[in-house]
């Protein structure tokens, strides 16, 4: 589903992005774990286009992000900090009117808001205006407009960052739920307990490089240790000394 094939990304004479390669399958949770300035947003942002590659290249379907980034774009759900929120309007009609961006017809689009409404409770909120929500409405109803397309790619950076204890649950529940489709997940955190529950392999990044991609046991092989905490810091650590 995607393939990253030595990806290098320079900002003047910084390197955020140094060589990385590696693939996600159709069906995967995968996660880019690191900490902050690793890597991962400035990963992200070239996987959705917004950032240009220095070199390197992302497949995504077989379609190139470099050669041809609009067809890319139809292929994608992204959840970004910024939730892009208009204040005024509901939630509802936030999502529906970026479901119509997206060309959908107003059955499709009543289909998938039952879909997904419900097992984030936006349906309690829905019709609160967005400038009115809480920072944990705001985020899932940022979901519910990077999905309502139904893509087949979806990429989640740091999808509960700021939130609070119930809605972080629900967002996690709901992004679990994909283990049981044929979607492609990429999940950015420095949060170790999500990238344990929720993914069936793992990328360790750290000042642009992979120090180490795998399942949880296979990392556990690799470096060592039992719990992902120790095995991050120990990768992190041997990457830092190598540098």
């Amino acid at each position: 589903m995607i393939q990253v094939t030595d990806l290098r990304k320079e900002f003047g004479d910084f390197v955020a992005v140094d060589g990385i390669t590696f693939e996600v399958k159709s069906g995967e949770i995968f996660s880019l774990l690191g900490p902050n300035g690793a890597g991962k947003t400035t990963t992200l942002r070239m996987l959705t286009t917004i950032f240009k590659p220095t070199s390197g290249d992302i497949a995504m379907n077989g379609i190139s992000v470099t050669r041809e980034p609009e067809k890319v774009r139809t292929q994608l759900g992204v959840l970004a900090e910024a939730t892009g929120l208009y204040g005024r309007l509901t939630v509802e009609e936030n999502v529906r009117y970026f479901a119509r961006l997206r060309d959908m017809q107003e059955d499709q689009i009543k289909q998938r808001i039952s879909e997904i409404f419900p097992p984030l409770g936006i349906d309690e909120f829905a019709e609160k205006r967005a400038g009115n929500l809480s920072k944990g409405m705001k985020q899932k109803a940022a979901l519910a407009i990077a999905i309502i397309h139904n893509p087949p790619v979806i990429l989640f950076d740091e999808p509960t960052s700021g939130l609070d204890v119930m809605s972080a649950r629900q967002v996690l529940e709901f992004i679990e739920s994909y283990k049981k489709t044929d979607k492609t997940v990429i999940l950015s955190t420095h949060l170790m307990h999500e990238a344990e529950r929720l993914c069936d392999r793992i990328a360790i990044i750290n000042k642009g490089k992979i120090a180490a991609i795998g399942t949880f046991a296979e990392l556990q092989k690799q470096s060592g240790q039992k719990g992902l905490e120790e095995i991050f810091v120990k990768l992190v650590q041997e990457v830092s000394h190598a540098s």
